[in-house]
């Protein structure tokens, strides 16, 4: 089972999705190529590869860009293709490049001093890897009740008395809203850290799924079915139509709600790959991985950083021996 690799029509090199123009363009002749041409050019395929390390599974159009696991670093093995219930329903295509989040990280990095070497060494920022993750996105539509008893008090003095007026109301306040692109990570792994933590992305530049996206870039398969996410999604679905309701009722001293009702309607999950640009660094000593990640769209970052406990012990000692020298001297001339 073979890897698809695009071809320029014009000169036969190889196209790779261009984030700042959004098109695919050649890397020898520079031709650039719109989605539209793509789908004319080429018929949608690909691979499914799955690392035998740390089970991550990974989408590559060439396989040179599948020689390494993203996450671990390990060589990852063929295992199937992108099809069927795992054909992507849209896409997030990327709007950063490579360049734009090699800076990203550099301004990140910048102040952090006590990071070991070999988490930003040359060698280690070339294994910034532009990742397509996984996510599911939730929509439907919600009827919201609400019944409640509000207060109002007025007081004025008489004379030398205080007097307060209490009225009592009766409140409902109903209605129906829209809701759509709650999102979700689908990995269960280790990794899904750094596909929670760049999130939110702007889901109104949402695309239809097309394999020439992927061009130049790796996509991990989801893990985790809707299924399992979705009472904990219908539970803040209901939570938000629930306050958005109480937020309308206002202009009374106290509110005590009496009954509510939240019901869903036409509940819809699709399935979706993001932009994620990632760099992973595994500690040998102590076996942890520790990772940066910058969301492809809109350039929020996230990460875990190692600490170089060498240089915190350097640290330790060059304020402490001054510090314990001073006490010594105060001590033996008292």
């Amino acid at each position: 089972m073979a890897a698809v690799i695009y071809k320029c029509p014009n000169c036969g090199g190889d196209l790779r999705f261009e984030p700042e123009g959004q098109q695919f363009r050649c890397e020898y002749c520079r031709s650039g190529f719109s989605k539209e041409q793509m789908e004319n050019f080429f018929e949608a395929a690909g691979v499914l590869y799955s690392c035998p390390s740390c089970g991550a599974e990974l989408v590559a159009e060439e396989t040179t860009a599948a020689t390494f696991c993203y996450y671990c670093h390990n060589p990852v093995v063929l295992a199937g293709r992108v099809q069927g219930e795992y054909h992507p329903d849209g896409i997030l295509p990327f709007e950063i490049d490579r360049k734009k989040a090699l800076d990203i990280f550099g301004k990140w990095m910048a102040g952090k001093k006590y990071v070991p070497k070999a988490f930003y060494s040359q060698d280690q920022v070339e294994k910034l890897t532009g990742v397509y993750f996984p996510y599911w996105l939730y929509g439907c539509q919600v009827e919201g009740k609400l019944d409640a008893e509000g207060t109002k008090q007025t007081s004025w003095t008489e004379g030398n008395m205080r007097l307060t007026k209490t009225e009592e109301y009766e409140i409902r306040r109903e209605g129906t809203m829209d809701i759509s692109h709650v999102a979700r990570n689908a990995l269960s792994k280790a990794n899904r850290k750094l596909a929670e933590g760049v999130m939110p992305f702007e889901m109104e530049k949402l695309q239809p799924f097309h394999m020439g996206y992927l061009s130049g870039f790796l996509a991990e398969n989801r893990d985790m079915e809707h299924t399992a996410l979705a009472p904990d999604v219908e539970a803040e679905v209901r939570q938000f139509a629930e306050d958005s309701l109480r937020s309308e009722i206002g202009g009374y001293h106290s509110v005590n709600v009496r009954a509510k009702e939240t019901r869903i309607q036409n509940p819809q999950w699709h399935y979706v790959l993001m932009p994620v640009w990632a760099l992973t660094y595994r500690d040998k000593r102590t076996d942890k991985t520790y990772y940066f990640a910058c969301n492809g769209q809109t350039g929020k970052v996230c990460g875990e950083l190692p600490v170089d406990e060498g240089r915190l012990l350097q640290l330790f000692l060059a304020v402490f021996i001054p510090m314990l020298a001073a006490l010594l001297a105060v001590w033996y001339f008292i």
